[in-house]
């Protein structure tokens, strides 16, 4: 039945309702196949597009994704996609913004281009879009535009140098050098992508040297196992609960995921003062703000003119600048040894 449908003129079948019903029987035995694909684009059937989607966001063949949504973007489903990407079901936006990097360069700049302007959206969902545009000489531009006005998001730069110095055009990367530099180590070198520090490996016991030496100084803010000032996250368990490269990228770029409760603040007092540090506690009389050094200040709000949110993370920028090279990946292998006990 799916050779002889295949022969047939899509005109001969839409204007038969039997051979209309033995394609629709076809459809729902071949769905999610090479198949499908091939009868829905001869027979340009606009109703499969949610099923083609569906395939694009519950599989690993990058190819197969690519040539369902290609087909999508040709059969007038471009809002179908940006509803999908618009959604509340995160997994999936993701999945559709990475194959929207393997079609159409224009389509995906269209596509993705918002996302990167919605801070509110999920950091994983705007940095897949970030690698998925640059893929295309069209989306480097679009990322290489917005980091010169200053309008490409704090927790999208790292990601965006990293694609960017990397790039198979020579133009896009000589200009990412200059308007997106990699972070540089204590030796002025430029720092290789996070892709590639996170396959390295680092010698733990030295790493908790350069956690706790006084030119890094992590141990002035965080705690481990008890030990340390009790200021940023606490990283007893941070081996559990981060992947390398989000460690990697939570030193090397500290304002791009901020931890809840602990956003950074500038306390204005009426006496002139300024109090900077996290807000451990608020009622209707007074406002407890802890200081860097641990110790918490209640502030009564009558005393207080004004407070910010403060848009970078407490946490100094440049930290790698204190370290070598070798000094960062030992730093990363201690952190990542930091698990639950039972791990």
């Amino acid at each position: 039945m799916i050779e002889a449908l295949s022969r047939l003129d899509p005109a001969q079948v839409n204007a038969n309702p039997k051979l209309k019903d033995a394609l629709q029987k076809v459809l729902d035995a071949t769905r999610g196949t090479p198949r499908f694909v091939e009868l829905a684009h001869k027979f340009q059937l606009k109703d499969q597009n949610r099923a083609l989607l569906d395939f694009v966001v519950g599989s690993s063949d990058a190819s197969a994704c690519a040539e369902r949504l290609r087909f999508v973007l040709e059969n007038q489903g471009v809002e179908l996609i940006r509803n999908a990407l618009d959604g509340t079901n995160t997994v999936n936006a993701i999945k559709l913004a990475e194959a929207c990097g393997n079609v159409s360069a224009m389509q995906a700049v269209a596509l993705l281009g918002p996302l990167l302007a919605d801070s509110t959206r999920e950091p994983a969902l705007r940095k897949r879009a970030v690698q998925s545009l640059a893929q295309s000489q069209e989306g480097s531009s679009l990322l290489l535009k917005l980091a010169k006005e200053d309008k490409l998001g704090a927790d999208l730069k790292l990601t965006a140098s990293a694609e960017l110095n990397r790039s198979r055009w020579p133009n896009v990367k000589a200009e990412a050098a200059q308007v997106l530099p990699l972070p540089r180590g204590r030796n002025a070198q430029p720092l290789p992508p996070i892709a590639e520090l996170a396959r390295m490996t680092g010698n733990a016991r030295r790493g908790a040297e350069v956690f706790a030496s006084a030119q890094v100084a992590c141990i002035n803010c965080h705690q481990v196992d008890g030990v340390g000032i009790d200021f940023g996250p606490r990283l007893s368990e941070v081996g559990t609960k981060l992947a390398r490269e989000a460690i990697y990228e939570a030193i090397l770029n500290p304002s791009a995921g901020i931890s809840f409760g602990y956003e950074g603040w500038q306390v204005q007092l009426k006496d002139g003062e300024e109090a900077i540090g996290i807000i451990v506690s608020e009622t209707n009389d007074e406002l407890a703000v802890k200081a860097q050094t641990g110790i918490v200040t209640r502030y009564p709000k009558s005393q207080i003119t004004r407070r910010d949110r403060m848009n970078t993370s407490i946490m100094p920028a440049g930290l790698e600048q204190a370290m070598t090279l070798q000094d960062l990946v030992d730093l990363v292998e201690y952190l990542s040894s930091l698990k639950k006990a039972s791990q």
